[in-house]
């Protein structure tokens, strides 16, 4: 395993820029939600629904950057990954332990949203499903994820997208300060 630090941001953000500006040079779009309707659209969901039915070997190249970013979150785990905990504030691991999260600091993700006892709780499995399910809307109703209108919209200056990323950022505070503190102790 190489024991990597991360990247500094002075070289990870004019990566992201030049993506983009490639991207946009060749008239396509980053986003990872539309992928789902391209594969979909290949495993022949056309035949239930109009919204499926497109041309959907336009998006092949698409598919292509989701492989490499499975491909590149598999490397980035398995041999990049520096071993030892994540290092998190005190006051943070404070926090997270007065929500259940007992682990904080010590392991890569909790277990109470993501070990084996999470599979077996009733209560986790319908907050993932809900969850899943309110991700899955939100996507198609702002027609796009947070990484397709924060990333690619928003580098082309699109109104929508400033809106969108907006709104997932106060959705995101909300639920980080006002739900999650009820629920994770339900967990």
């Amino acid at each position: 395993m190489l024991n990597m630090a991360p990247w500094p941001w002075y070289i990870t953000g004019p990566v992201i820029a030049a993506v983009m500006v490639a991207l946009l040079l060749f008239g396509r779009r980053f986003g990872i939600s539309s992928n789902l309707r391209t594969m979909c659209s290949i495993a022949g969901a056309g035949k239930l629904s109009e919204y499926f039915r497109f041309d959907w070997k336009a998006q092949s190249w698409n598919l292509v950057f989701v492989l490499g970013t499975g491909g590149g979150g598999a490397i980035a785990r398995f041999l990049l990954l520096t071993p030892g905990p994540v290092k998190l504030n005190p006051d943070t691991v404070e926090t997270l332990k007065s929500m259940n999260i007992e682990d904080a600091g010590s392991a890569f993700a909790p277990s109470v949203l993501f070990g084996p006892e999470a599979w077996s709780n009733p209560l986790a499995l319908l907050v993932m499903l809900l969850g899943g399910l309110l991700v899955g809307f939100g996507a198609r109703w702002a027609n796009g994820c947070t990484s397709g209108h924060a990333i690619s919209g928003l580098s082309s200056l699109q109104w929508p997208s400033l809106i969108a990323v907006v709104g997932f950022f106060i959705g995101g505070l909300t639920v980080s300060y006002f739900v999650l503190p009820i629920l994770l102790p339900a967990l």
